[in-house]
């Protein structure tokens, strides 16, 4: 009925902590080709599933030649599987949860749950339990229980009570000891209404943030990509800092600023966000929009690859799909930068050609984010396009010239200052045009100008 990976070795097996024994299928619809193979794409649920430290202790392609509305899969599969399941339980290796690696009706998960004789949840439940451990601030808390309850409002309303018993959050979404949710309908909606409005509250003040950091003004630059693309490791490696980072899908969940001096001197805010994956749900979309709002107010965005990944084109594609869906073209967008992660993974020819590749475009870079090759060519990336047009400009303001003093610093970038009695010495990076339209009164005529 399909292809088997026994996910059972040395190399694989979750450690004993994990939460439970799982069965992780892949349907293959015909006619549903996605770009990437199926064993790659059962990878990727495999990984989804160790995301919350599952034991995933078999996995499968199943293909579908016509999908069943009462159960998606076809019979032999089902049959087939109940049987594995109840040798499995037979032996004392039962198997708590099946994961289906496809979008579920509420009919179809019932029937599938009573024919398998185990729990089962599809791909967006997975996605929202992984997000749901994740969270950490109070606003990434509030989307993932935004996401999770219109998920359930379609469905039987109850949680996911094998999970709760052993850990805290959502717990899909009650807390832990919380074996049902005795919530219906009307009471779900009052609590989503309530969380838009506090995310709405969370909207605004980003707004007000961004509108302070444009007074400052340091560039933001956004770092996007798909799950795993090694983001918060670029993150780290930019920063200097120290985010959550691992070989892990969705390792990222709440979005994290810090200020970043480039080596030219120049200063930066760098945000890391959340991973984008394929087939993500469009209510979740929804849900981080307040969160994917600074993807879109950001300076400059990189568009973080792994290009060692053997579905990489696929990945970048999703990527791009959602990055149009926010409205920025990744084609025509000059803010987009594409930054091919990963390189010291490969070698020989395929080196080569990615590195040429990034080498004739003016709007990529190839780099490893965990040993820092290449990463000045990014930092020279970074500095053009913060000075594409300007120039370095040397000005002596006087002190009791506020006036002049704000207005350099609203329409330019003051990348050094010194003070004396009387005068601020200041070397700004503006567009000629830009200066001409107002002339500084406390600014000597005699200005020397330097390349940026």
């Amino acid at each position: 009925m399909g292809t088997h990976l026994n996910t059972e070795s040395e190399a694989t097996r979750t450690p004993p902590s994990s939460l439970g024994r799982a069965l992780v299928l892949h349907p293959v619809l015909r006619g549903g080709e996605t770009g990437r193979s199926p064993e790659a794409s059962l990878e990727e649920a495999v990984g989804l599933a160790a995301a919350i430290d599952l034991d995933v202790v078999q996995a499968a392609v199943v293909k579908v030649n016509q999908p069943r509305p009462a159960t998606l899969l076809g019979g032999g599969a089902i049959e087939q599987h109940a049987t594995l399941i109840e040798d499995a339980r037979e032996a004392g290796e039962a198997i708590d949860l099946v994961v289906v690696d496809h979008a579920l009706t509420p009919v179809q998960q019932r029937n599938l749950e009573k024919a398998l004789r185990a729990k089962v949840i599809d791909r967006t439940g997975l996605i929202l339990e992984i997000f749901g451990a994740r969270a950490r601030t109070h606003e990434g808390q509030l989307q993932v229980e935004l996401a999770s309850l219109t998920y359930q409002k379609s469905r039987l309303v109850r949680s996911w009570t094998h999970l709760e018993r052993q850990r805290g959050g959502f717990g899909f979404l009650g807390g832990p000891g919380e074996s049902q949710l005795e919530l219906d309908r009307r009471l779900i909606g009052n609590r989503i209404v309530k969380i838009k409005r506090e995310l709405d509250d969370v909207r605004r003040t980003r707004g007000l943030h961004r509108k302070a950091r444009a007074k400052v003004p340091y560039p933001v630059v956004a770092l996007v990509g798909y799950t795993n693309a090694g983001k918060s490791t670029l993150f780290n490696r930019m920063a200097g800092a120290d985010v959550f980072a691992r070989d892990l899908l969705f390792a990222t969940l709440d979005p994290t600023m810090r200020q970043v001096v480039l080596p030219s001197g120049r200063k930066v805010i760098l945000s890391d966000t959340v991973g984008f994956i394929s087939d993500l749900p469009t209510h979740l979309v929804a849900a981080f929009r307040a969160t994917l709002e600074e993807v879109q107010a950001a300076d400059i965005i990189l568009h973080v690859r792994d290009i060692a990944h053997p579905d990489t084109e696929a990945q970048k594609a999703d990527v791009e799909a959602i990055l149009a869906d926010l409205g920025i073209d990744p084609e025509r967008d000059p803010r987009v930068v594409e930054v091919s992660n990963k390189i010291d993974l490969l070698d020989g020819a395929e080196l080569d050609a990615v590195l040429a590749r990034a080498e004739r475009s003016g709007n990529a870079c190839a780099l490893s984010a965990a040993t820092g090759e290449r990463l000045d060519r990014l930092f020279r990336i970074l500095d053009d396009r913060m000075t594409a047009g300007r120039e370095l400009v040397e000005l002596d303001v006087e002190h009791g010239d506020g006036a002049t003093l704000a207005w350099l610093y609203a329409h330019g970038e003051v990348v050094g200052r010194s003070d004396d009695d009387s005068h601020a010495h200041l070397r700004v990076a503006i567009k000629p045009a830009t200066l001409a339209r107002m002339a500084p009164p406390g600014a000597r005529a005699g200005q020397e100008r330097a390349a940026a």
